[in-house]
């Protein structure tokens, strides 16, 4: 194993130990035990992709935006999953801050998610 690798495993090891992390897998065990919340962020994990897709084709539907947004509403009545979105929230953040500190250290071109 070369020393990117091992770094990278011990990245890893952090990351799994870290309070967003833990936070995170406590977050989703929760959310994810409960069918109709899980279903429920599961049609909006969907809807999400769709829209994407939709705005990079340049056609989004203005219905399912609403629909969207609506789910969304409903998810953030619901202590539990508003919990496991922004635990989520939380732990991708930190996960963009590596990312950027990576690609930065090399040059790479982040502007298309660095917006």
């Amino acid at each position: 194993m070369n020393e990117i690798e091992k770094k990278t495993e011990e990245l890893a090891k952090l990351l799994r130990q870290s309070p967003e992390y833990e936070a995170y897998r406590a977050a989703s065990d929760a959310a994810m035990s409960e069918p109709a919340t899980k279903a429920l962020l599961t049609d909006y994990r969907k809807l999400q992709l769709k829209l994407q897709a939709a705005e990079l084709s340049g056609s989004v539907d203005e219905a399912e935006l609403m629909k969207l947004q609506k789910l969304g509403e409903l998810l953030q009545l619901s202590p539990v999953s508003s919990e496991y979105l922004f635990a989520e929230y939380r732990l991708n953040a930190l996960l963009g801050k590596v990312y950027k500190t990576l690609a930065g250290a090399v040059d790479a071109d982040i502007s298309m998610i660095d917006e």
